[in-house]
């Protein structure tokens, strides 16, 4: 029996060698190319050993066999893939929306696939669209798995990476801190008498972040911590009523609630009507994500907005102009956040 191949380097990959080849696994493996295709596609014509070789080298270094035909690197397929946690909700609907007028104008088409909140789908869907090589691929957060990070760094695919901000993107990044967030809502109800703090929140981590940030300045403003109370993601209206319900039969004299979205404060807007609570004399409310009906609403919500037009058309300018092998000169983009003032608060 043959000896097994040494050890090899770890592997790391770049954007000046960004496809990782069926080569490259092959000398990984210790194995010839046709015995990597043979363990990817006919498991049953290698050995046992052979395959669980193969597959660690697959798995080191997120190779994803080319499913479009013939396999040219040079091939441009049009198609540019979003992934956003949900589509029931109007949240990411605005950068989808200026995300595919904007490429559409380039002559790509968007495809657009739900991750959900847990990601626990994520990895499984950028298998399958890494290997139909789209000419880009736009995420939203940064919090992928190991496995998905590899998949995405080794695919040679634009990447942007949007609604989150980190130091240390995958490749492309347009975003927002949300830590910042949360402490600029909290500065906010400071600013206008507020004392005794509640939070509503989704379980994601965005939210979760913004939750950080909101109770770090209320810390730091010298107010006893928020009241906190969490649930899942995506958020509804009912899940607003009965988290209203929840936080004044824990926290009574709560005179201020940040939502994690603004269908949540919605929903706190209704209960707090129901109850003959005044918004905002006794109980100011505060949302998030500035959908449509915030202003129309009655009282008219105060929340926060996320420029989401600006960040779809940034995210179509720079897929399309490393489609037509352009360089982008500033990857990194923190768009920031603006805190509407309206009568909730």
């Amino acid at each position: 029996m043959p000896a097994a191949p040494p050890p090899a380097p770890p592997f790391t990959a770049t954007r000046d060698r960004p496809v990782v080849t069926l080569r490259e696994v092959a000398e990984r493996a210790g194995v010839s190319m046709i015995t990597v295709s043979r363990a990817i596609h006919t498991p049953q014509q290698v050995s046992e050993r052979t395959r669980v070789r193969v597959q660690e080298a697959v798995s080191a270094m997120g190779y994803v066999p080319n499913l479009v035909a013939g396999g040219l690197r040079s091939a441009r397929s049009h198609v540019v893939t979003a992934l956003v946690p949900t589509l029931t909700g109007p949240l990411f609907g605005e950068m989808v929306q200026a995300l595919t007028d904007a490429l559409e104008l380039r002559g790509f088409q968007v495809m657009v696939g739900q991750v959900g909140y847990a990601h626990s789908r994520e990895d499984e869907l950028l298998r399958a669209i890494v290997g139909r090589r789209p000419d880009g691929i736009v995420v939203t957060g940064i919090m992928h798995s190991p496995e998905g990070r590899r998949l995405l760094a080794a695919s040679g695919i634009p990447i942007v990476e949007t609604w989150d901000f980190t130091d240390t993107p995958i490749d492309m990044l347009v975003g927002l801190r949300h830590e910042a967030l949360g402490a600029a809502v909290c500065e906010h109800l400071h600013a206008r008498g507020r004392r005794r703090l509640a939070l509503l929140s989704g379980g994601d981590e965005r939210a979760a972040r913004r939750a950080q940030g909101f109770a770090a300045a209320a810390q730091r403003l010298g107010l006893r911590a928020p009241t906190v109370r969490l649930g899942k993601s995506p958020t509804t209206h009912a899940d607003g009523r009965e988290g209203l319900a929840a936080l004044l039969a824990d926290t009574p004299d709560i005179d201020a609630v940040f939502c994690s979205s603004d269908m949540l404060a919605l929903g706190v807007l209704t209960e707090a009507r129901v109850r003959g609570i005044a918004v905002p004399q006794q109980l100011a409310v505060m949302g998030f994500g500035d959908i449509d009906f915030a202003q129309t609403v009655s009282p008219s919500l105060s929340t926060v907005r996320i420029d989401g037009t600006r960040m779809g058309q940034t995210a179509a300018q720079w897929i399309a102009d490393r489609a037509d092998g352009k360089a982008v000169a500033a990857p990194v983009v923190d768009i920031g956040f603006s805190v509407i003032e309206r009568e909730s608060t």
